[in-house]
């Protein structure tokens, strides 16, 4: 009767992965077919030039500073070889690796296994092709670009600078600054413009106007087609990322047999300092020497603290009162804090998309 069930279970296992992998496919962009991770599992070359382009994709959408991809098949091996050394793959493998794709599909599997574990990488993803239907802003509420004044710029490098360079700088950075903030207010000149003109014409009485998309999609109805084939797009995504987190355990246990499968590598040599006989005798006074500063060091602080003590002992319960008030709203602040952190929550972020709603 076990026997059976650990076959029915090995079984529905069995079945459970293939589906897995292909909602994680499906969620990913130009991700790879399950036949290209049940190759790469055994190390076939074949499946090893989908994988560095799947890698490069994920890689280029992370990273702020992106690779074109029209880079040649090696030259796009090479980026990630970087970008994954630079955000610190442990593995030595995949440097090791030939940039034409010949082989190497094990250790691919096992660098994109490692992105997905190490952090949200499907969220960042869905989030960067989001289809945004309402008005958004991006607003910058910094105290230090907003102060009319700019610090001043320090110079730690040896020789003389030109002054007159340095001032074409903060001009050149100035005329920028006001250039940006002088769009930004154009931008939302217009915006209060459709959104004034077409005020009533929501159906959602929370908005009261229409949105920039939706005014267009009334002038347009290909617009419309278009947004709608994204839209489907998006939605199966996400269905296949939702997918993808009821299944993922599967997937990581079959991720461990791949593991089992590759050689271990051998760890990096260690270098330990050299610690001279005749300098034990030194250590040991000079911890002697640390522990008499610490005494030291914790006399003056009590004493320090009972002078203050006595003397703003002085005051009265008048101060006694409002230091437990001020201990109580830091406690409070404290909390509030915390359950808002535990939400998920919290106050709105300086920099980012803001929601442009009704007035």
């Amino acid at each position: 009767m076990g026997r059976r069930r650990c076959r029915v279970d090995r079984a529905d296992a069995g079945g459970a992965l293939p589906e897995a992998i292909a909602a994680l496919s499906r969620t990913l962009p130009a991700g790879p077919s399950p036949e290209i991770f049940r190759r790469a599992k055994f190390d076939l070359p074949e499946a090893a030039p989908a994988l560095w382009r799947l890698l490069f994709c994920l890689l280029s959408q992370l990273r702020t500073d992106g690779a074109s991809v029209s880079l040649v098949p090696e030259a796009q091996a090479r980026w990630v070889k970087s970008a994954l050394r630079s955000q610190g793959y442990p593995r030595r493998g995949l440097a090791q690796l030939p940039e034409d794709g010949s082989r190497g599909s094990r250790e691919l599997l096992l660098a994109l296994s490692w992105l997905l574990a190490r952090g949200p990488l499907l969220e960042l993803l869905l989030a960067q092709t989001h289809v945004w239907l309402g008005d958004e802003m991006l607003v910058c509420e910094c105290k230090a670009l907003a102060s009319p004044s700019l610090p001043a710029a320090r110079v730690e490098a040896d020789g003389c600078v030109d002054v007159r360079y340095l001032q074409w700088l903060m001009g050149k950075l100035r005329f920028r600054w006001r250039k940006l903030m002088a769009s930004q207010q154009e931008q939302c000149s217009l915006l209060g413009k459709i959104h004034s003109y077409t005020r009533g014409c929501h159906s959602d009485h929370r908005l009261g106007h229409l949105s920039v998309t939706e005014t267009e999609l009334l002038r347009d109805p290909e617009a419309g087609r278009q947004l709608l084939r994204r839209l489907q797009s998006e939605n199966a995504r996400l269905e296949a990322a939702l997918e993808w987190r009821c299944r993922e355990l599967v997937f990581w246990q079959w991720m461990d047999t791949v593991l089992g499968a590759c050689p271990p590598e051998s760890s990096w040599p260690t270098f330990l300092p050299r610690i001279p006989e005749r300098g034990a005798d030194e250590l040991e006074l000079v911890a002697g020497e640390l522990q008499a500063l610490q005494e030291e060091l914790q006399a003056a602080a009590e004493a320090r603290r009972a002078a203050w003590v006595s003397r703003v002992g002085g005051l009265g319960p008048e101060w006694s009162a409002a230091q437990q008030a001020a201990q109580e709203a830091v406690g409070q602040e404290l909390a509030a804090l915390r359950q808002a952190c535990e939400r998920g929550g919290g106050r709105a972020q300086p920099h980012g998309p803001h929601r442009l709603g009704p007035l």
